[in-house]
């Protein structure tokens, strides 16, 4: 049977009246929401779950509320169920009440991840010429939309169970994009979190499908890892790798050099693009330190024919000190900003 991810699915919104399922209940919880003279109950479709009604979502958020009010050690264990008018509750999974809690602290982050509220920038990427090569396609505000910060939309993601939602509309979204305005033959470089995606067989099949609707050819794309939490699970993130790469698409690991995109993950994984980290090649001209680790990075690069690409350019000499060593990619400022529409392909 093929697995299905409920995480890669769309988010459901709250409906205007319903039933919300708490479990596990104590008895002063049943007192104290018995208190609150709501139309609730005990004899839901499970033994020890508390259910009670709701018609408005004034009267849903007064509840939320509330229960985010009470003792976290009360609130810490609960899981929850809201189910809509034509939802049964037997088919709707539990949720941790932190995640209700945050997505109601976080209504407008919310909205912006569960309506697609976003679009894709382009920065260009040039070769040892200067030529523009690639693109890499980074997450901003649709136009018109509310401005927001990426990493604190991610964040927002993580912490209401929208992480793999947001992840993958993203990927999306910029594959769209790319087909609207790069001719085929330029590279886009697509960033992804390896923890959103729990089964690469299944939760890939969106970001290929995007692919082959949208009539681009599979080997323009390079999606690449960026992470801020340790890499864990290294066979998980190496199954991603072949996922994609079965399917004639290219992978990078970001940030190496910095934080957990480390020499020996750059050795394990081996991946056919090598993004180094901004902060080896800030002033990278003027450290003996930098640039003996940006040429151990290119040298461990060589040794599986990994393509490296220096990051955070924005300065004539980081980039001639980064070609010097035979670094053939570069992004940054000194060759254009992200915008919204691409710069030139030469």
């Amino acid at each position: 049977m093929e697995h299905i991810c409920s995480s890669c699915q769309p988010v459901k919104p709250i409906e205007d009246w319903g039933t919300v399922y708490l479990r596990p209940v104590t008895e002063m919880l049943n007192e104290l929401v018995e208190d609150r003279n709501w139309k609730s109950g005990r004899n839901g479709y499970e033994s020890g779950v508390l259910f009670f009604s709701y018609t408005s979502k004034e009267q849903f958020l007064e509840m939320a509320e509330w229960l985010n009010s009470l003792p976290v050690e009360w609130t810490e264990p609960l899981q929850v169920k809201i189910c809509g008018e034509k939802d049964s509750p037997v088919l709707l999974p539990w949720l941790p009440f932190s995640q209700i809690a945050a997505r109601f602290q976080n209504m407008d982050m919310v909205s912006i991840i569960t309506q697609e509220k976003f679009t894709s920038f382009m920065q260009p990427i040039v070769n040892d010429q200067e030529a523009i090569v690639a693109y890499e396609f980074l997450l901003r505000a649709a136009p018109g939309g509310e401005s927001f910060n990426p990493f604190e939309l991610f964040d927002v993601a993580r912490r209401t169970g929208m992480h793999s939602f947001l992840d993958r509309a993203a990927r999306i979204s910029a594959i769209r994009r790319s087909a609207e305005v790069l001719p085929k033959g330029v590279k886009r470089f697509i960033n992804f979190l390896p923890s959103s995606i729990y089964n690469p067989d299944y939760c890939l099949k969106h970001t290929f499908a995007a692919i082959q609707r949208y009539q681009q050819d599979p080997q323009d794309f390079v999606f690449e890892v960026v992470e801020t939490e340790r890499i864990s699970d290294m066979p998980h993130l190496q199954r991603i790798f072949n996922v994609y790469r079965s399917r004639g698409v290219s992978v990078a690991l970001d940030d190496v050099g910095s934080g957990y995109s480390t020499p020996e993950v750059l050795a394990n994984l081996k991946p056919d693009f090598v993004k180094v980290d901004r902060g080896l090649i800030d002033r990278c001209d003027e450290s003996p330190d930098k640039q003996r680790r940006i040429e151990e990075i290119v040298n461990i690069s060589s040794s599986f024919g990994g393509v490296v690409l220096a990051e955070g350019i924005e300065r004539r000499e980081e980039y001639e000190f980064c070609r010097s060593l035979g670094i053939s990619l570069a992004q940054g400022y000194l060759f254009g900003r992200p915008a919204s529409e691409p710069i030139a392909v030469g």
